[in-house]
């Protein structure tokens, strides 16, 4: 299985990242760093495609809301695009659903940019 990875694609006015892997603990040391990297390249609106995700624990859940809270304290929207269904229970059963917007597609999420 490859190693946790965030590739970027731009797509009309909105920067689509695919997050593959686990999001946990053990891998907090290198999403955190390409997330927040992937942050500061100032674009407006930001989909983290989460269709590659395979496994995410408090601290993925951590990381997720980190990133949206940089991305709204600097005037940027970040939402959430593909999410498995194991990460989506995760996410209403904490409320995490309530903060960040979750869309079935990410062509769902790049209409509300435009």
């Amino acid at each position: 299985m490859a190693g946790p990875s965030v590739e970027t694609i731009t797509s009309g006015r909105c920067l689509v990242a695919r997050v593959s892997g686990e999001m946990d603990y053990v891998t907090d040391v290198v999403f955190r760093p390409q997330l927040k990297e992937l942050l500061s390249r100032g674009d407006r609106f930001i989909v983290l495609d989460l269709s590659g995700v395979s496994f995410c624990d408090s601290a993925g859940l951590s990381m997720l809301l980190g990133a949206w809270r940089q991305a709204d304290d600097s005037g940027a929207v970040l939402v959430l695009a593909c999410v498995p269904d194991p990460l989506r229970r995760i996410l209403q059963m904490t409320g995490v659903d309530q903060i960040l917007r979750v869309y079935e597609t990410v062509t769902d999420a790049e209409a509300v940019a435009d």
